[in-house]
């Protein structure tokens, strides 16, 4: 298939359903670029089909976003996404965007999930059984270094701690 901007090859292909129609759109890869449809903030189907494939309503410019200062509200210096940008599309336009907007980001995670860190669903019997495990491999390790030291009377504390560990696991 043909590129429907020019004649190139098309490898992006669109398709959306209004008011009950189909209306498909193809695009070579620089005619995706120019259009913005790989920029996650400036790209709508339906405004490129309602221009009948005209200029980009896209503020992208020579492969970047234009900076904005609205207000003097913060701009990521790498894609020139702003906080706005994120309520709208509810993703950042980069890796930098989370550093940039790090203090209006938190309180938002925090209000969507228990905490800003991410430590997984793990059943809590499997959780202490890794944590006595790491344990003991911990102090397996002591006690071949307090032997090899000569360090005895550490060894034995260290081998009676094991043996503790050991029986708690049972």
């Amino acid at each position: 298939m043909k590129c429907d901007y020019c004649d190139s090859k098309a490898t992006v292909f669109l398709t959306q359903l209004a008011e009950g129609q189909m209306k498909k759109v193809c695009l070579c890869d620089s005619c995706a670029k120019e259009r913005g449809v790989t920029d996650p903030t400036g790209f709508s189907l339906a405004d490129m089909l309602v221009s009948n494939f005209q200029d980009p309503p896209s503020p992208v410019v020579s492969g970047k976003r234009r900076e904005r200062s609205a207000g003097g509200a913060k701009v990521c210096p790498e894609c020139g996404f702003t906080v706005e940008d994120f309520q709208k599309v509810r993703r950042f336009g980069c890796g930098k965007c989370y550093q940039v907007f790090n203090e209006e980001l938190a309180p938002m995670l925090r209000g969507m999930h228990k905490g800003l860190s991410h430590i997984g669903k793990v059943p809590e019997g499997l959780m202490e059984s890794h944590f006595r495990h790491k344990r003991l491999e911990e102090l397996h390790a002591k006690l071949e270094q307090a032997i090899a030291s000569e360090s005895y009377e550490d060894a034995a504390d260290i081998r009676d701690e094991i043996q503790t560990l050991d029986e708690v696991g049972k």
